[in-house]
């Protein structure tokens, strides 16, 4: 699949925004020492940054972060995953962080799915499990299925359907957006989190964020894939999981079509909210290893 992409915008409001969001991932990132960069790959949508620490040893997994988040936002959950296996973390180019800093317009998804696509047998010659977390999953699904994918596990998965919207999102997004603030940005963290994480002390996705809206032009959720698309990974191990408190893909919003384009059922992680890949790292090392044929 050939996309051409065409530019749009930079992610970033100034030069200035852009060395703030790159001096928070490279102090994030060296927290980590394990954790090396790789050659970055030129694709067709700029320059991508990928990372890699060695681990257990599982088949590698290679995490696709979701809006607004990237490697250096996903390095204590990673460390976890770690523990059972190689872990790749990649930047999205036209996301905040240290991959190309420029946004495409239409075709979106289907652009990142060719740039995975390109990248893959750039940065492992091995397969390797595709983790995709909200909008992570959609590129993972909008991809090619080749021998390099061992399998996909899609968590709080974009892609599938249309996020679910209410009023409560909108108190909780719009604040963050307009007026960004540690006050605002802990709100939208709640939110996001499930019953079960505590939210009594400043958590570092707070920071992150407010750095985000005040440096950053924000994208929107992805459309869902064709059924196509999807179907096309249907002799691939796939796994389905969300938070039992995600405001966007609930288990009941994602059942239906996890069903009938993926034939697989969902998995809820007890407590847990949007982030469940922040919020619950060794249940999703447990999914992991349910699809890992090592």
């Amino acid at each position: 699949m050939t996309v051409v992409p065409s530019r749009t915008a930079r992610v970033y409001r100034s030069e200035t925004a852009e060395r703030s969001v790159h001096a928070w991932c490279h102090k994030a990132i060296s927290r980590w020492p394990d954790l090396g960069p790789l050659p970055p790959v030129d694709t067709h949508m700029g320059s991508t940054q990928a990372f890699r620490a060695s681990g257990g040893p599982g088949t590698p997994v290679l995490v696709l972060s979701g809006t607004n988040f990237n490697a250096a936002t996903t390095v204590p959950a990673a460390r976890a995953l770690a523990g059972d296996r190689p872990v790749y973390l990649v930047d999205l180019p036209g996301q905040p962080g240290l991959s190309c800093g420029e946004r495409v317009g239409r075709p979106g998804i289907e652009a990142y799915g060719a740039w995975l696509d390109e990248l893959l047998p750039r940065i492992t010659d091995g397969p390797v499990l595709l983790l995709g977390h909200s909008r992570g999953a959609a590129i993972a699904l909008a991809s090619t299925p080749s021998s390099l994918v061992a399998g996909l596990l899609l968590l709080n998965p974009a892609g599938l359907t249309a996020p679910g919207m209410t009023s409560e999102s909108m108190r909780a997004t719009l604040p963050w957006m307009l007026r960004p603030t540690e006050q605002t940005s802990g709100r939208l963290v709640e939110f996001l989190s499930g019953p079960q994480t505590p939210c009594d002390e400043p958590r570092e996705e707070a920071e992150w964020l407010t750095l985000v809206a005040r440096s950053c032009r924000t994208g929107s959720t992805p459309s869902p894939l064709h059924a196509e698309q999807i179907r096309a990974w249907s002799d691939t191990p796939v796994a389905v999981a969300t938070g039992s408190h995600d405001p966007f893909f609930s288990p009941a919003r994602l059942h239906g079509p996890a069903r009938r384009f993926l034939d697989a059922e969902v998995h809820t992680i007890e407590g847990a909210g949007h982030l469940s890949l922040y919020e619950s790292p060794e249940q999703v090392n447990g999914l992991l290893r349910s699809l890992d044929p090592r």
